[in-house]
């Protein structure tokens, strides 16, 4: 694994928002949420090496991992800097008042708008998840809404909102209804170089001041999502 050293001599994090409770940052495409088997670089580590380096922390600085992303997928993510901040947000999280929008590439011709409701059910062993009936042991009751933002070329821009997060919840329910994302050979979309699949923004409650937090951060303009005109 790479080490702190090398980590601080890296670019610095794209930071949308930081303060004594709370940073708020874009995690980079194909890089891990926190450290895994794999041994590379991670996320949660890149930006606490940021916090201990820029306020000049002595040892290893707290940073909760409030929420994570696919490591194929890019985009916001929010990070705790103390553990009452963590718990608290982790309270909105279960209560689902921490809202988490998406931004995916699918095939063009799906219904405009709709709500996907499934049990799902997670291999860890396989690290792949699948639809299950309801009951069956270990399943987990997920949903989300969608609607199509745009259609360009044969494919569709989806904006996604999250009502459950369960493992590979997206991927899996669209597949499901057979609107695979493109970039998703796992779940049986078409090859492409990265996943289309990005976490465009979020809406949560400053967990001390009690003031609502919105940030929003657009794909990168590569394609397809350069087919598309990115919009709040």
């Amino acid at each position: 694994m790479r080490g702190y050293g090398e980590m601080a001599r890296m670019n610095r994090p794209n930071i949308l928002y930081e303060d004594n409770h709370i940073i708020v940052a874009v995690k980079p495409r194909n890089m891990p949420s926190q450290a895994d088997s794999s041994g590379d670089m991670d996320f949660l580590s890149g930006v606490r090496e940021y916090v201990r380096v820029t306020y000049n922390k002595p040892g290893k600085a707290y940073l909760g991992l409030v929420h994570r992303l696919d490591r194929p997928a890019g985009g916001v993510m929010v990070f705790a800097r103390t553990s009452k901040a963590a718990a608290r947000l982790a309270g909105q999280m279960r209560r689902h008042t921490f809202e988490k929008d998406y931004l995916v590439v699918t095939r063009a011709g799906i219904p405009k708008a709709g709500t996907l409701k499934d049990w799902l059910l997670k291999d860890s062993a396989a690290n792949r998840t699948r639809v299950a009936k309801e009951g069956e042991a270990g399943a987990k009751y997920a949903e989300l809404s969608y609607r199509v933002a745009g259609e360009k070329e044969g494919l569709a821009l989806l904006k996604i909102r999250l009502v459950t997060g369960r493992s590979h919840q997206i991927r899996v329910q669209l597949s499901h209804m057979g609107a695979p994302l493109v970039g998703d050979v796992k779940y049986g979309g078409s090859k492409n170089d990265t996943l289309c699949l990005w976490a465009w923004g979020v809406r949560f409650l400053h967990p001390t001041r009690q003031t609502k937090m919105e940030f929003y951060y657009p794909p990168p303009a590569v394609y397809p999502w350069n087919l598309f005109g990115i919009v709040q």
